[in-house]
């Protein structure tokens, strides 16, 4: 393997955890709170269709972001109207929400395009761009770190450095702001959370609102900021549990969700070259497997491999109020 396929297969990587980590953090914060999300894949199909429609219909891509991120926030707000208004059973709101946009963005969009279920594919103003890094191509030259910093982490969309400042940030709001200790108190004792006269409810909502922002930035990147921009049907294909395997991979923490995120986006990245197998292995592997070992790593990891990841106390259980 050469430098510049390396390069290629680091660059592939960063843009295909992106999806993925945003959706990862997602589930951190809802998890955080006590809500379990298995809705993460609906929100992010709902938001990758409204951006991708909207940018084709009007022309603008920021349009069709704020309509992805309202759809994701308003199947966020049915989440927490289940589960934390009527306290119902947060994993089958979550299993209903993935089959409800599974559904309806197929229906909508043959109704509305007529080409079973996908939006036409996104010109330049209906795309989010690659930017460029200050400096990258000054700095192209110098040696090992002049290519990783202008092919690899520079040419990527503002989602993607968007994703990655997330990442700190989410680090500062959980462990360094009153929310984000009330947030994580809620999700290990909200009775104690309660009697402090702070309102669990809110906080809940607060948590499962930025869930879904987060989503809506993750389903738009795959619709509107990829190479082939444009929606397709199912096009999340699973990210949203592979999302929550990485969050349990890193035990609900921000900065371990990154390494877990970007290591299935390498495995991804590697499923795109199976050539490279072949001059590598010097046999065939075949691409079905390839495709395969994300999902594979999703099962070794929820099957408990990489050790006993202990979730916040109170997640999964609705809250009921003493009088």
């Amino acid at each position: 393997m050469d430098w510049s396929t390396l390069l290629q297969i680091f660059d592939a990587t960063i843009r295909l955890a992106t999806p993925l980590l945003l959706a990862c953090l997602a589930g951190l914060f809802s998890e955080r709170a006590g809500i379990f999300d298995i809705g993460l894949e609906g929100k992010m199909l709902a938001s990758a269709f409204l951006a991708a429609a909207l940018a084709a219909v009007t022309g603008s891509i920021w349009l069709g972001l704020l309509a992805g991120i309202a759809g994701a926030l308003v199947l966020s707000a049915i989440h927490g109207l289940a589960s934390i208004t009527f306290r119902g059973n947060q994993l089958i709101s979550g299993v209903a929400i993935n089959f409800l946009a599974a559904g309806l963005t197929v229906v909508v969009g043959q109704d509305w395009f007529a080409e079973g279920g996908r939006t036409p594919q996104l010109g330049e103003g209906e795309r989010f761009r690659q930017l460029t890094l200050p400096g990258a191509s000054e700095m192209a030259d110098l040696p090992v770190l002049g290519p990783l910093y202008s092919d690899v982490l520079s040419g990527h969309s503002i989602l993607t450095y968007m994703a990655l400042l997330a990442v700190p940030l989410s680090w500062w709001v959980l462990y360094r702001t009153r929310f984000g200790l009330r947030l994580r108190a809620v999700g290990e004792n909200p009775a104690a959370v309660d009697t402090a006269g702070i309102s669990v409810t809110r906080l809940r909502y607060s948590a499962v609102a930025i869930a879904g922002l987060l989503c809506a930035l993750a389903g738009a990147q795959l619709s509107t900021a990829e190479p082939a921009a444009g929606f397709v049907r199912d096009m999340t294909a699973g990210r949203g549990y592979i999302a929550l395997a990485a969050l349990i991979f890193a035990k609900w923490r921000p900065v371990a969700a990154l390494g877990a995120c970007l290591l299935f986006g390498f495995l991804q990245a590697l499923a795109l070259r199976p050539a490279l197998f072949e001059q590598t292995l010097g046999f065939r592997v075949q691409g079905q497997l390839l495709d395969a070992l994300p999902y594979i790593l999703t099962v070794v990891i929820l099957a408990g491999f990489v050790g006993r990841a202990i979730p916040p106390r109170a997640g999964g259980e609705p809250y009921v109020k003493e009088r």
